[in-house]
């Protein structure tokens, strides 16, 4: 049996174009990775500008944020100033509170004796206002003044009124403290309104622990008149 033999210019062609197709195909698939890288660029390409433009539009907003903070600014400040220009005013408008000038001889009392009333525990009729409060409880000067009458014996006016102090506030106007248990002041000693002078008590003719208050026109007995009209015409309200 005899054997076929291929030429070898048979072998060479067909060597030849089977590298070419491969070169052929190798080519196709270069093109084709070409193109994908190509197209993967200018994917990339597109995101970076659309960044870039993302980018731009947000640093737009930032300054346009920042301008309208800008000019928003001075409008506050000025809304700021012209407020405490309002509370300003308002505040000189509002009247001060001023201290009252006269106030009551003591606190927390009961009115008792009333000036001018008749009965058995004076000579005549009643010359003050009597105050029913605790022994001991802080008598005050009813007004600014100088001490000018303060001890035993009515301070001078008789053993009836015990322990008294009598103030003299200037302008023929007095008052006088009486049936004190203490008396804390001296003549000619300065005192303010609403100042502790003495502590009340039941010394002299009294019945019981209490202020006998006066007001007169004179330092001495027999000066006196109406001391809750006078204190009620001062602003002092019974």
């Amino acid at each position: 049996m005899s054997q076929r033999v291929t030429p070898r210019s048979f072998l060479t062609s067909h060597l030849r174009t089977r590298a070419a197709v491969l070169a052929a195909g190798m080519g196709v698939t270069a093109v084709v990775g070409a193109g994908i890288a190509a197209a993967a660029d200018t994917t990339a390409a597109t995101g970076n500008t659309a960044k870039a433009v993302q980018a731009q539009a947000d640093a737009q907003a930032e300054a346009a944020k920042t301008k309208t903070a800008e000019v928003q600014k001075p409008a506050e400040a000025k809304k700021a100033q012209k407020a405490q220009k309002v509370q300003k005013v308002q505040k000189q408008v509002q009247p001060v509170k001023k201290k009252a000038s006269w106030v009551d001889p003591v606190k927390k009392y009961t009115i008792s004796a009333t000036y001018a009333q008749a009965g058995g525990m004076w000579q005549s009729a009643h010359s003050g206002q009597d105050f029913a409060v605790p022994n001991g409880t802080k008598v005050m000067a009813t007004h600014g003044g100088t001490v000018v009458k303060a001890g035993g014996n009515g301070a001078g006016d008789g053993p009836a009124y015990g322990n008294a102090v009598v103030i003299n506030h200037g302008n023929g106007t007095y008052s006088q403290y009486a049936h004190l248990s203490q008396v804390n002041v001296q003549p000619g000693q300065v005192v303010k309104t609403g100042q502790k002078i003495a502590l009340s008590g039941n010394t002299g003719n009294s019945s019981g622990p209490h202020l006998h208050f006066e007001i007169r026109t004179g330092a001495h007995y027999g000066s006196a008149i109406d001391p809750v009209k006078f204190l009620r015409g001062k602003g002092v309200q019974f």
